[in-house]
């Protein structure tokens, strides 16, 4: 609906602006941001081209000043920004950018690792590839509409007659209002040969022609890893991803890059490796270097710290974690013919575009013959001419007005008159009534073939199959971007980069935390805050995941490399956990994973648990040991390989010693009785709590007194887990340390205890 200038003023705020911004929106997608299925072009682009074909700046003429051809582009048929006009033309030069470049630059036009680094336009000069030839060669033979410029003082194209489908060809990508596209360019031999297979079975499916376009071919020489089934279904839908790879070869124990995926920087990956050495995540790499040059315009070099190093496994991970790998949506958005956006799949666009095709080459033909047609009408007036010359010259020399009188003596038509009397004298001589006798006889050949063409679907249709060879054969070229189906790339698990160092852990009373390197360090003397002291240690692998448990049976994780280290004080747990007001932590744990530890509370509770079970990515923890009211948590207990048994001893003189095969193994929770406690004696607690085998020595302390426990003592106090175990001697009923040790090759077997 059209408004005028009093209707606007009277309109409601919310109409006004609905429309205007819709007519924006429409301005956008179908004047700039959006290419047409014709000729593949967005309007600047196709300014641009006309504007230098204009100039003469065909393939093979003189170079001229970029600044000439945008100045023409914008006075005469596009009045926007002149540095975007220029990027547009840029993007057109570009090998690297553009499949098949429309536009032969001279001087800086960017490079690959900055495609904006381009000269102004004042100092490049270009002219059109000869690749441009497929979209101008047919443009003055009435093959596409015209449309008045911006001013009304001239004449641009509103579609190029393109002789091969260039929105599958160079691609594009634009965002409009509402709606983007992504066009991946393709091989042209491969479009081609799917356009003929199409053009003579209009019935073949997607799946079909996907034999011949194999998949999207990029100007870079980087791996297309895409899986076949996807690829066909993103042919089928028009939308999807594509993803790319790098290429890389080995070069005496060195890892040399060849080929980076499309628009990447090889300087960017540079630097993202590099930030991966300095965090020190890439170990194995000693250097990465860019030996880039004219010659091997990629070429980016990984030096491996030894000959040691996986190249594949590394180059997985690298492919994860930087631009060496990467995914390009695919959104085939485009104006019809219908002039309408619409996604269209492969076989649709095919379709459409051999439709332009046909019609292109239909009125180029018809624009053929009526041509033909009109010169020979000429021809026929000229040889009447010829056969009555004498009587011609007399009216000539004797009428003021010789075309009525020539058109009413020899019946001929006002363009024959009016060519008779542009004859000059010696084109009255016999030789060109020869040469148009033969003209005439060229020209009805001509006439009849067109005729013929026009008149069958079937000779039309073989017209266009032979161009379309032919220009395949002129412009084709091998694919570039190689098909090849890899694995998933995935990155190193970080455990696997970190270095393996031996550390010891060590937690204050007051719960600061830090790490030491090496296992033969006396925890006890390092310094510590004032009115703090050592309190728990434990020894294992930087690479590690170190637990710590607090007061009320909850379990904490955190990598061992993360701690800080035991040149200062450390830091308090409190900063990286939340246990519940008032607990402290009281133990550390730190070894692989699968390590099994007896969980207990001096209730005689307990059960065994992995490691892995006590791991936690929660600030608050993991409720682990259920502790009974009034209990507290013991320390954990080591299940070492060779040990079978735990020994249990209660403050009131119980010693059990119990196969470890009679605890549970589990996730979380309180546990089963370490012994048999009665009820009536709820004040007893366990003491000591210690994993055995029953050939150890194990040294009882009480106080200033201890005794050991050779292996036939041991056998004395081994007992089901129900079972009370038995009492201690007397002055042995505090026992405050337990020592085990091997036992010596040549001990007496008789046991210390059991003889006093």
């Amino acid at each position: 609906m059209d408004y005028s200038s009093e209707d606007i003023e009277r309109l409601p705020l919310h109409q006004f602006t609905e429309k205007a911004y819709l007519d924006y929106a429409m301005y956008v997608i179908l004047d700039r941001a959006l290419p047409h299925l014709g000729d593949g072009l967005k309007p600047v682009q196709r300014r641009i081209i006309y504007a230098m074909s204009e100039l003469g700046l065909k393939a093979g003429s003189k170079y001229k000043k970029s600044a000439r051809t945008v100045g023409d582009a914008l006075g005469k048929y596009h009045p926007h920004g002149d540095l975007a006009c220029y990027e547009a033309m840029v993007l057109m030069a570009q090998y690297f950018s553009y499949r098949y470049p429309l536009i032969d630059g001279q001087g800086n036009w960017g490079s690959m690792d900055d495609p904006k680094s381009f000269a102004a336009m004042r100092y490049t000069e270009a002219r059109l590839a000869p690749y441009a030839d497929l979209l101008l060669s047919e443009l003055g033979q009435s093959t596409v509409d015209w449309q008045p410029n911006f001013d009304g003082t001239l004449e641009e194209p509103i579609l190029f007659p393109a002789r091969l489908p260039n929105v599958l060809l160079n691609g594009t990508s634009g965002i409009a209002v509402g709606m983007a596209t992504d066009i991946p360019p393709h091989n042209l031999t491969e479009v081609a040969e799917a356009c003929l297979h199409l053009l003579k079975h209009p019935n073949a499916t997607v799946a079909e022609l996907c034999h011949y376009l194999r998949g999207p071919d990029y100007p870079t020489f980087a791996e297309i890893i895409t899986p076949t089934a996807e690829l066909l279904k993103i042919y089928e839908t028009g939308t999807g991803s594509v993803r790319m790879r790098a290429v890389y070869t080995s070069e005496d124990s060195q890892i040399v890059i060849t080929a980076l995926p499309y628009q990447t920087s090889g300087a960017k990956i540079i630097t993202q490796i590099a930030e991966q050495m300095t965090a020190k995540k890439l170990p194995m790499v000693d250097d990465i270097r860019d030996e880039s040059d004219h010659e091997n315009p990629v070429r980016i070099v990984i030096e491996p710290r030894s000959n040691r190093v996986n190249v594949d496994e590394l180059m997985t991970h690298l492919f994860a974690t930087t631009d060496l790998e990467r995914s390009y949506r695919v959104n085939m958005n485009m104006i019809g013919l219908d002039g309408r956006p619409q996604v269209k799949h492969l076989k649709k666009l095919l379709q459409e575009w051999l439709t332009f095709r046909t019609q292109t080459v239909q009125r180029r033909l018809q624009h053929r013959l009526n041509r033909i047609r009109k010169r020979l009408h000429i021809l026929d007036g000229l040889l009447i001419a010829y056969l009555n010359v004498d009587e011609i010259i007399k009216i000539l020399r004797k009428e003021d007005q010789p075309k009525p009188v020539l058109m009413k003596k020899f019946k001929l038509s006002e363009e024959q008159a009016e060519a008779i009397l542009e004859l000059k004298l010696r084109q009255l001589a016999k030789l060109e009534e020869m040469k148009i006798r033969g003209e005439q006889t060229d020209l009805s050949k001509e006439r009849d073939t067109l005729e013929k063409i026009l008149a069958s679907d079937k000779e039309l249709n073989k017209l266009i199959a032979k161009e379309l060879q032919t220009d395949a054969k002129q412009y084709g070229e091998p694919r570039r971007s190689p098909l090849v189906e890899r694995e998933q790339a995935q990155a190193f698990d970080e455990t696997i980069l970190i270095p393996a160092d031996p550390i010891t852990v060590i937690l204050s009373a007051k719960g600061w935390i830090r790490a030491a390197k090496g296992h033969d360090i006396d925890p006890s003397s390092f310094n510590y805050r004032a009115g703090d002291e050592f309190a728990y240690a434990s020894r294992g692998r930087s690479n590690q995941t170190v637990v710590f448990l607090d007061a009320s049976g909850r379990s904490y994780s955190a990598p061992a490399h993360t701690l800080p280290s035991a040149r200062g004080q450390g830091e308090p747990l409190s900063g990286r956990f939340t246990p519940p007001n008032g607990i402290s932590f009281l133990y550390t744990l730190l070894d692989e994973p699968e390590t099994k530890y007896i969980l207990a509370s001096d209730a005689g509770y307990g059960f065994i648990a992995s490691l892995n079970d006590l791991y936690s990515k929660n600030k608050a923890g993991k409720a682990m040991l259920t502790l009974p009211e009034g209990a507290k948590i013991l320390s954990p207990v080591l299940i070492r390989p060779d040990t079978d048994h735990y020994l249990v001893i209660t403050n009131a003189g119980y010693l059990a010693i119990v196969p470890i095969a009679q605890l549970p193994e589990l996730a979380k929770g309180k546990g089963v009785k370490l012994l048999n406690i009665p009820s009536s004696k709820s004040q007893e607690k366990v003491v000591q709590l210690q994993a055995v085998k029953l050939t150890d020595r194990v040294t009882l302390v009480a106080g200033k007194r201890q005794i050991t426990l050779k292996e036939r003592d041991m056998e004395f106090y081994v007992g089901e887990r129900e079972r009370r175990g038995h009492k201690l001697p007397q002055g042995f009923q505090n026992i405050t340390q337990v020592e085990i040790s091997a036992p010596p090759a040549t001990e007496n077997v008789t046991g210390d205890l059991l003889t006093k």
